[in-house]
């Protein structure tokens, strides 16, 4: 039988309590996964009447994941602060924990309604450094994918593991040698915004659908789910990039995609699997927080494609 997350977090000679801030992390996707399942029985997919922080219609299920995690994060007394989407402001718990860990505890749960893949979004800070730290000082990051399986992708800065949840309710390792290749022929971008981008997007899109007739030579396929958890995970799986770039629409905001529990944590683990990650002019990871739930545009995958879309920025100027 293949490790549990438990005896391969052991076996990596992880820190006790940072173990036990994952394990508990797991544990609230476990109880989440449990819900997603039951909840087209359960009338749970729709709106629950209110918005976030970020001015969105929440739904239910956004609702009941974050007490959620919530919950498991209050028990341990190894988590001082938890900083999550659903939340205007941080909670600080009253034990004095090490941790502060950043959520988005349901990202694309716009799609729950068609049963497509959505997932929980985690990071993992020291919480000595402050609530606004760059993204070079996480711990751990990781996320859980709640598809046809449900799998539980994990960094700890150095490479990147996949478990998957069995029957009994433990995620098991299925790989820890997770590599993003260095190319790839597909991108994801919503297209849909295409009158909103800067031209530095027009021009690596364009030149991507110019396939074997344009510079690169060879032919791109287009893939977006609007679930951000599901279109990086394919991208680790297989190769890729995914574009989220800063667009006359949404420059005001600086972004779309939230920098601590969003664009960070995806950051980490694309650059642990051999990817890269950017703003279009610099490094994700290196970016200083101003506030929780500041936004950041979010280019990252393969380093090739990543690096031809930075090229097209400094052309830009």
């Amino acid at each position: 039988m293949s490790l549990s997350l438990a005896d391969w977090l052991a076996a990596q000679s992880t820190d006790p309590a940072l173990a036990s801030a994952v394990a508990s992390m797991a544990a609230a996707c476990v109880e989440i996964a449990a819900v997603l399942r039951s909840a087209p029985l359960t009338g749970q997919t729709g709106l629950a009447g209110q918005t976030n922080v970020q001015g969105e219609a929440q739904k239910a299920l956004d609702v009941v994941s974050n007490d959620i995690v919530l919950n498991h994060l209050r028990a341990n007394p190894q988590i001082s602060i938890l900083i999550s989407e659903e939340m205007d402001e941080a909670v600080h718990f009253e034990n004095q924990g090490r941790f502060i860990i950043a959520t988005d505890p349901l990202d694309g749960s716009s799609n729950l309604d068609v049963n497509v893949t959505v997932g929980t979004i985690f990071s993992i800070l020291e919480a000595k450094g402050g609530l606004l730290q760059r993204g070079t000082a996480q711990l751990a990051a990781g996320y859980a994918a709640y598809g046809p399986a449900t799998s539980l992708v994990l960094t700890l800065g150095q490479g990147v593991a996949v478990f998957t949840l069995d029957e009994a309710g433990a995620f098991r390792l299925t790989t820890d040698t997770v590599s993003v290749p260095e190319a790839s022929g597909e991108f994801a971008i919503n297209t849909a915004r295409e009158r909103f981008w800067d031209a530095a997007t027009r021009g690596y899109v364009s030149e991507s659908v110019a396939g074997e007739t344009g510079p690169t030579g060879k032919r791109y396929n287009m893939r977006w789910v609007g679930s951000m958890v599901a279109d990086i995970h394919r991208i680790l799986m297989r190769g890729g990039i995914f574009l989220y770039p800063l667009d006359s629409e949404t420059i005001g905001k600086g972004g779309r995609l939230r920098l601590l529990y969003e664009a960070n944590p995806m950051a980490m683990l694309i650059e642990a699997a051999g990817g890269r990650s950017t703003t279009g002019r610099e490094r994700i990871l290196d970016l200083l927080p101003n506030a929780i739930h500041q936004r950041v545009p979010v280019i990252l995958g393969s380093a090739e494609e990543v690096k031809r879309v930075e090229a097209w920025y400094r052309r830009a100027g």
